[in-house]
């Protein structure tokens, strides 16, 4: 598979794009919640413990030292297991795919559970 130009990872990551106009957050941290970076996992349902203990470890490091970050979710389905990061603008979400944290931290720690290349997608808020 061909690696993206801009980082290390073994799967493409999209740029962000517009979805509708951009407007003005409400809730506001640090401009308001404006852009969303969803990856979604093929996680077998024995492996989603230690999932989930990788999502808890870096939730609190996640908001309280990644620039722009507002929030973190923790989406379950049958089919497949979701993180939701909100982020106050869209250049702070794609930044966050080359931080230390997720490169050297939440990558490999996920890496090993995955069943499939996960689906990587930022958004603007509309």
């Amino acid at each position: 598979m061909e690696k993206n130009s801009c980082l290390y990872l073994p799967f493409p990551v999209p740029p962000v794009y517009p979805i509708g106009k951009p407007r003005q957050a409400q809730n506001t941290k640090t401009g308001g919640l404006n852009a969303y970076l969803e990856i979604t996992m093929q996680i077998k349902e024995k492996d989603r413990p230690a999932a989930a203990k990788v999502y808890t470890s870096y939730q609190g490091p996640f908001l309280g030292q990644i620039p722009g970050a507002l929030t973190k979710e923790l989406p379950v389905r049958r089919e497949y297991v979701q993180v939701l990061h909100g982020f106050d603008t869209a250049a702070h979400a794609q930044a966050y795919l080359t931080s230390e944290m997720f490169q050297k931290d939440v990558f490999t720690g996920l890496k090993p559970l995955w069943g499939a290349d996960p689906e990587v997608r930022a958004y603007t808020v509309a």
